[in-house]
């Protein structure tokens, strides 16, 4: 019996209906029933590429990885097409999420991409020169676009500053769907997708802290971004690099400043059911409000002496107070 041969056809109807079935399930966040449905279509047509394909997915959405990579090789068995396929995109995924990463590799190139080192690689697949890029954390909750750096294509690590509604820090790496979500186009007509948040992939010890500055002009506030930057951590004027955005808006194209090559963090980008407008924006000399909310990423025992030494080098432009640990 010639099952491959059964691939180019089109599915039965029971496969059609157990599928369609799964995907409403699967909608209202019912992944065991959607997960029996999908089993089914797969017994029903397992030489259908589509059949693993959609397991897959299901346990993608499940952060079951192990059964996400077995079901992802399995339908990239089946493909009847050498590159650029979304199966190789959801075992790449799923690999990423493991730490396989020859597989991971693999993935990557079967996709189209290029991977420095080659598919049989035993380490990460560093330096593929990705860039700038921007991620969703924590989407289905109260959801913040912040910018990072690209390690490969599952992978983001976070730069901006989140705001602790998010539960994540500075420096934090998190694995991101693949399928984007909006996108932020800056001055020059750049575009960055806007990928979402799937899970913490490694967490930061470096805690989170809110407080109130006053600084005379930008260039003090700027001064305290330049003083922590350059002690290996970050400070960030929530004043004036957060904006607050209804879903809608956050998930279509939207204008932003430069994602690569400033020196000062990209907005980004709070998510809320209603449209506020914007909660903050670049400021002009003019507008300038010397009282800032400041988002500061460092050690415990270092955050009061980079402010102190920020107060000091120009004390009378210069103070803060309601220093908080937030996330």
């Amino acid at each position: 019996m010639r099952i491959f041969g059964k691939g180019r056809h089109r599915p039965c109807a029971s496969w059609r209906q157990a599928t369609d079935r799964a995907f409403s399930l699967i909608g209202d966040g019912r992944y065991e029933d959607a997960g029996a449905l999908l089993t089914r279509a797969a017994d029903l047509e397992p030489w259908r590429s589509e059949s693993w394909f959609n397991l897959a997915l299901l346990h993608k959405f499940r952060h079951d990885w192990e059964q996400a990579r077995a079901a992802g090789l399995r339908a990239v068995a089946l493909l009847d097409r050498d590159t650029g396929a979304p199966d190789w995109w959801n075992v790449g995924i799923a690999a990423t999420a493991l730490q396989d990463w020859p597989l991971a590799r693999r993935a990557w190139q079967a996709y189209g991409l290029r991977v420095p080192g080659g598919a049989s690689a035993p380490g990460e697949p560093l330096g593929m020169e990705l860039g700038s890029g921007a991620v969703r954390l924590s989407p289905e909750g109260e959801a913040e676009v912040v910018w990072g750096r690209r390690l490969d294509p599952a992978r983001i690590e976070v730069l901006s500053i989140p705001l602790p509604s998010s539960g994540r820090r500075w420096g934090e790496v998190v694995l991101h769907d693949g399928v984007p979500h909006g996108e932020r186009v800056t001055a020059t007509g750049h575009a960055y997708p806007v990928f979402d948040e799937i899970e913490l992939w490694a967490p930061s010890p470096v805690p989170t802290w809110v407080v109130l500055l006053e600084a005379a002009t930008e260039a003090d506030r700027d001064a305290l971004e330049q003083l922590a930057a350059d002690a290996g951590f970050a400070a960030e004027d929530w004043s004036s690099s957060v904006r607050l955005l209804c879903r809608l808006c956050s998930e279509s194209r939207m204008p932003s400043d430069e994602g690569d090559g400033v020196p000062r963090p990209d907005p980004h980008d709070h998510s809320e059911p209603g449209h506020p407008g914007p909660l903050g924006h670049r400021t002009d000399g003019q507008l300038w409000v010397p009282e800032r909310e400041c988002g500061l990423a460092a050690p415990a025992s270092l955050v009061r002496g980079l402010l102190d030494g920020w107060v000091a080098d120009s004390p009378d432009t210069r103070d803060w107070r309601d220093l908080e640990e937030v996330c």
